[in-house]
């Protein structure tokens, strides 16, 4: 491709070095924005990144074959394009240089605090069950249809994000759903891109370490609606939210020609859930639009996932598709990696997996386990006798525990990230001490930071005496099963699907799912021990 065909559109305001006489003829064999990756004949942007600067690699992709470099700082090669934004501009190439993709695909992106993963997973149900070929690009994976790969970012770079919307076209993919985090949005990863429909989930605190104000966080989501959306799109909007009636606002303010679906609890919404039945077997209730009212059948869980297919069908009856296809969809979809995943072996006990990592996910969470409690009727259970705040030593198994006759309880175990904002943390503690009957506080992803201070943090914002706390992530989950009873609710929080913990730079092996499933099966191979004893 030539270099003039790769800028096309883009935004170059001062020349090359010796002017622009044949410039554009020069054949580009690749684009790459990472040095390690520059081959003969390639094109390299540079970016400046979070912990490394591209402008600084400039000689060392010259060495490699680069035949032409773009970057915003000044440089004294031959052939260098001095841009105002390298990353705007890198998302221009991109488009260019894999044939601008989204054109030809219906591509949807689904942006907000929490839900986009189990969203996307609802949409590629219902789509699959319309007889669509589907890509998705989020949190857990990479999909091209039935193949999976791995997902390095929630929402890629944007060269690889063309790249993939370019995988997904020639295999014959016609949809395309992506969650479309706002880290992407505030770096410009899905610019040039087209996005057919944009769904706005919610929008509660948290990456505040990155955007640093609640309003530059809203302003990043902001873009996929009022910059990214089609003139002939829709905006699918979550009513019940603050920021979702401030985002409908914002359209209407700027006389966009998108059409917006709404929906909620509010009467008031264009889509509404009412005669919600929640319980251990899924979710079952009802969806009213345009006057005529649908019985909805899941296999998910609790009150968010009623959000999360709301926004789904929000998004299927902005593509047309029958109703009697979305609710086949919304019957299909199964339990997702880390979302709600409930771990079930036989015990008497119920054990959930979620990624829950912000306050508002958090109390969502423990929320939807009390109203599980609530709603049960087992009695007569076994019921810890809580120790001392913050005695993790010396609690170590059922011998150590005393029970006596109470309810069946919620046992909370969760940690927050290290190098992520500190605010949260005093915050998610109060979420977890407040609501849940027991709490034990561990590790998430420490990171560069000691998981003590971390520990503190949290701690700080304890509002009950009802928690211990376990630096070691495995050992805490392990004692939180240790100490359930009959018709209890474990809930591991905070690192969902991930099979990783990340500590002084290493991602060492770790899986929640794993340790729980050993944990359970002792403690129900201990029991069965002492009822031969």
């Amino acid at each position: 491709m030539k270099l003039r065909e790769l800028l096309q559109g883009c935004e170059y305001p001062l020349s090359p070095k010796g002017g622009w006489q044949g410039w554009g003829d020069i054949d580009i064999s690749g684009v790459a924005y990472d040095s390690r990756k520059v081959k003969e004949g390639y094109l390299f942007v540079a970016i400046t990144g979070e912990r490394y600067d591209g402008h600084n690699f400039i000689e060392d992709v010259i060495k490699r074959g680069a035949v032409a470099v773009v970057g915003e700082k000044d440089s004294p090669i031959p052939l260098y394009i001095r841009v105002k934004d390298s990353r705007k501009t890198l998302a221009c190439i991109a488009n260019n240089y894999y044939g601008m993709p989204s054109e030809a695909l219906t591509l949807i992106g689904i942006t907000g605090t929490n839900g986009k993963t189990t969203t996307t997973y609802i949409l590629k149900s219902i789509l699959e069950s319309w007889g669509k070929e589907v890509g998705l690009i989020g949190t857990i994976q990479y999909m091209i249809k039935d193949k999976i790969y791995p997902a390095l970012h929630t929402t890629p770079e944007s060269l690889e994000f063309q790249s993939l919307l370019k995988d997904m076209l020639l295999s014959g993919c016609t949809q395309v759903i992506s969650e479309v985090s706002s880290h992407a949005l505030a770096q410009y990863r899905v610019d040039r891109a087209v996005f057919n429909v944009a769904v706005f989930t919610n929008f509660t605190r948290d990456h505040l370490d990155f955007h640093k104000t609640m309003e530059d966080y809203f302003r990043a989501k902001e873009r996929l609606f009022i910059e990214l959306l089609d003139k002939s799109g829709t905006a699918i909007i979550n009513l019940d939210d603050s920021y979702g009636k401030r985002l409908i606002s914002s359209l209407i303010a700027r006389n966009l020609s998108q059409d917006i679906l709404t929906y909620g609890f509010e009467t008031k919404a264009d889509i509404v859930a009412s005669d919600i039945d929640n319980s251990f077997q899924g979710l079952r209730f009802k969806i009213s639009f345009c006057g005529r009212s649908y019985d909805v059948s899941s296999q998910l869980i609790g009150l968010p996932n009623v959000y999360n297919i709301m926004s789904a069908v929000g998004v299927s009856i902005s593509l047309g598709i029958p109703w009697q296809i979305i609710l086949e969809g919304l019957a299909e979809t199964g339990n997702i990696a880390g979302r709600f995943e409930k771990v079930e072996f036989g015990q008497e006990f119920l054990c959930i997996i979620d990624y829950a990592h912000t306050e508002d996910a958090l109390e969502r969470l423990i929320s939807t386990a009390r109203e599980f409690i609530k709603k049960s009727e087992v009695s007569n259970t076994p019921s810890l006798t809580l120790p001392p705040r913050g005695g993790g030593q010396g609690w170590g198994g059922d011998s150590e525990l005393r029970t006596r006759n109470s309810s069946p309880r919620v046992i909370t175990v969760f940690g927050c990230g290290g190098d992520r904002d500190r605010g949260k943390r005093p915050a998610m503690g109060a979420v977890a001490t407040r609501l849940s009957d027991f709490v034990i506080v561990t590790s998430d992803n420490p990171r560069s930071e000691e998981p003590t201070d971390i520990i503190k943090d949290i701690e700080s914002g304890a509002v009950r005496k009802n928690y211990l706390i376990e630096p070691d992530r495995g050992e805490a989950i392990r004692k939180a099963v240790g100490m359930a009873g009959d018709g209890d609710v474990v809930l591991i929080a905070g690192k969902g699907h991930e099979a990783y913990q990340d500590i002084k730079g290493v991602r060492y092996r770790f899986n929640d799912r794993d340790v729980i499933e050993e944990a359970i099966k002792h403690k129900m191979q201990d029991t069965r021990c002492r009822m031969q004893d």
